[in-house]
């Protein structure tokens, strides 16, 4: 961050100083975890589910913070904010586990606040600021913009899916005066919020991936979400660039919806960066031909599965208006590194069992890609295992969702389903329906059950994906398998983590 006195940021955030004259600078990160805390820092006090930051005031003070931002007065130097009108406070509280008082809505206001002073500061002296929504896909193409980019100059990404209230300021505060590109990931609860985060960091490229069925119940329609998702395009300025993936027609369409300039992606023709000769390797990983109004450049992913060469085509897209050569990007693209965890980690065990770690999160798009990422890797003969659990939020579509899920499975070929709990039994059922499955297709109660069963059942040389929305935590069956040797005890399972965990990034389309 920009080095800002106590009393520059208080008039900015509309807080009122607290056992300090104001004058001391904050010349370190911006924190919320005291643990990260160094020299010169801020320290943002939030509410959560087992802890208040209010209450470690003085312990970020000792660890090197220069204050606190606070909902209200603690032991130790601070500014205070007020609290938020009702509505607004409930609104962002919705994004903190256990702020009863409405302390925590107020700082993350302040916190935006904040954010965005630093961003015009950044702005006028040629910060560019790139944000990119979707409903699957976000995190992969945030990390692959984020590595085209760093070539080219400095550059902020966040960590993970560190995308809504708390994240998105906290990851601009990242950017100091030698940064020249913000890479951002905008996700939705519901109607306006890509427009609050655009507004806390306003884009001058924006990216929209796909509208897909993720959060429909939140959303009730895909039309819903799509005029949410163009949220970030209409936020643009004039002088901006829009790039709209033109294989989906809902985000083609948002092309109206803007006074950038549009920028087309994809495997249409019409497209002006696209991918032609598009082949999989016995691994899913696609190689093909980039074209670009600049040039061509052949790529060869490393990533797996063919739906990265979407996301590939958008992140080229951005770094050819920043400046990039076609041949500079294939190269970058072909040297990717996964940089996000649970997001199709590819990991073979000694005996040769290979584990696909997709446990991150799912929504029906990104489960059929995974499925078919999985029915690639398999053709050379090898015996797949689809370990799949519920899909969350998709409202009354659940049922004929995760229906839809299970009939694919029979469809694609792959050789067995593991069903993970009640909420997905849907897919279960699905596949048993679609054809002549017998014991293909097995339902069981928890995570515990279906380690036990692929311990007993998995042979050498097979593959595994392991996916279902956050809440189900399925990232534990990808880890024992992969912690333990096969003949482990079945009750040897890596702990599952506090739901709030992750609780800023999660809910979000």
């Amino acid at each position: 961050m920009i080095e800002l006195s106590l009393a520059e940021i208080a008039d900015v955030v509309g807080g009122r100083l607290h056992g300090t004259d104001g004058s001391p600078v904050v010349t370190g990160s911006v924190e919320f975890d005291t643990r990260k805390l160094g020299p010169g820092g801020l320290f943002i006090a939030l509410p959560g589910e087992r802890v208040d930051g209010h209450d470690f005031a003085a312990q970020a003070v000792a660890a090197g913070a220069v204050a606190v931002l606070a909902g209200r007065e603690v032991d130790a130097p601070a500014i205070v904010v007020p609290p938020l009108p009702a509505g607004q406070a409930h609104e962002r509280s919705v994004a903190l586990a256990g702020d009863t008082d409405g302390s925590g809505a107020a700082v993350l206001a302040a916190l935006s606040k904040l954010a965005r002073h630093v961003v015009d500061r950044l702005a006028a002296d040629g910060l560019t600021v790139v944000g990119v929504t979707g409903s699957s896909g976000k995190t992969s193409t945030k990390d692959v913009i984020a590595q085209l980019l760093e070539p080219l100059g400095p550059t902020v990404a966040p960590p993970g899916s560190f995308n809504s209230e708390l994240g998105h300021p906290w990851t601009a505060l990242r950017a100091g005066r030698d940064t020249k590109y913000l890479v951002l990931e905008l996700a939705a609860r519901g109607p306006g919020h890509i427009a609050e985060l655009a507004a806390i960091a306003p884009p001058k490229i924006g990216v929209v991936l796909n509208v897909g069925t993720s959060h429909i119940g939140e959303f009730g329609s895909r039309e819903g979400i799509a005029k949410t998702k163009g949220e970030l395009v209409e936020a643009l300025p004039e002088a901006g660039v829009a790039i709209l993936n033109l294989d989906d027609p809902l985000v083609a369409a948002m092309a109206s919806r803007t006074s950038a300039r549009v920028v087309g992606v994809g495997e249409t023709a019409s497209a002006q960066v696209r991918a032609a000769e598009i082949t999989l390797d016995d691994e899913a990983r696609a190689s093909f031909r980039l074209i670009t109004p600049a040039g061509e450049a052949p790529v060869k992913l490393p990533l797996h599965g063919e739906h990265h060469v979407g996301n590939a085509l958008s992140a080229a897209a951005v770094a050819l208006e920043l400046g990039a050569t076609p041949a500079q990007i294939g190269e970058h693209l072909s040297a990717l590194q996964r940089r996000s965890a649970r997001r199709m980690e590819v990991t073979t065990r000694a005996d040769g069992v290979t584990v696909l770690n997709d446990a991150f999160n799912a929504n029906p798009e990104s489960m059929r890609a995974g499925l078919k990422a999985l029915a690639s890797m398999s053709a050379s003969g090898r015996r797949s295992w689809a370990v799949l659990g519920v899909m969350g939020d998709l409202g009354a579509d659940a049922v004929n969702e995760h229906d839809a899920i299970g009939r694919l499975v029979v469809r694609l070929n792959i050789d067995k389903l593991v069903v993970i709990g009640p909420q997905a039994a849907a897919m279960h059922q699905g596949a048993f329906q679609e054809g002549s499955w017998g014991e293909e297709s097995v339902l069981v109660p928890d995570v515990e059950a279906a380690v036990a069963l692929l311990r007993e059942q998995l042979r050498p040389g097979d593959i595994v994906l392991v996916k279902a929305s956050k809440v189900a935590g399925l990232w534990r069956v990808a880890e024992a398998l992969l912690a333990d040797p096969p003949e482990a005890p079945p009750s040897a399972l890596p702990p599952s983590p506090s739901p709030s965990s992750e609780r800023s990034n999660g809910g979000h389309a």
